[in-house]
């Protein structure tokens, strides 16, 4: 099939542009690096229009990462994580993600009704990043690799210019 000609079945063009059409800049905030249940945590804020993440909504949303990190050892966590607080245009969620053995990381993705963030819980299986989540966590995945992978020097200096190293403002 040559996609110049017609799309495959599967393709819903309708849905397709109109996601197109209702695509936006979301505001991404770094909320600091620190220590969450014996891991090195970054924390973001991440903002639909007209949605923020407020300080105890940040509260309440790493206290519930600090539960899912307490069980890290148990998935082979290296004690360096993510999370992101997300005020979406549907709901709340909440992304840990976590640097674990053999080159690979941990995702789990919490969902919540907008502004309840003591009812965000554990999201449906095969729950994936959105496209805002994805454009942070790949920020983190550079950042990861650049300062402690194929980073010199002790590695207290790689873990702080890791924590250091954020994506602020607007994201696609």
């Amino acid at each position: 099939m040559d996609l110049h000609d017609e799309l495959p079945p599967a393709v819903p063009a309708k849905e397709l542009l109109a996601l197109a059409e209702d695509h936006h800049a979301r505001t991404a905030r770094p909320l600091g690096a620190r220590e969450v249940a014996g891991h090195l945590v970054k924390a973001y804020a991440l903002e639909a229009p007209g949605r923020t993440v407020t300080e105890p909504a940040a509260r309440e949303a790493l206290r519930v990462a600090a539960g899912h990190l307490e069980l890290g050892a148990l998935r082979g966590s290296l004690g360096l994580a993510v999370v992101l607080v997300h005020a979406g245009g549907d709901g709340d969620y909440l992304l840990v993600h976590t640097w674990i053995e053999g080159h690979m990381s941990d995702l789990a993705v919490f969902t919540g009704p907008a502004g309840r963030p003591e009812d965000l819980r554990p999201g449906r299986v095969g729950l994936a990043p959105c496209v805002w989540e994805a454009a942070v966590l790949a920020h983190e995945r550079d950042a990861f690799v650049r300062h402690v992978l194929d980073g010199t020097g002790p590695l207290v200096e790689r873990l702080a210019a890791w924590g250091a190293d954020t994506v602020e403002g607007d994201v696609r």
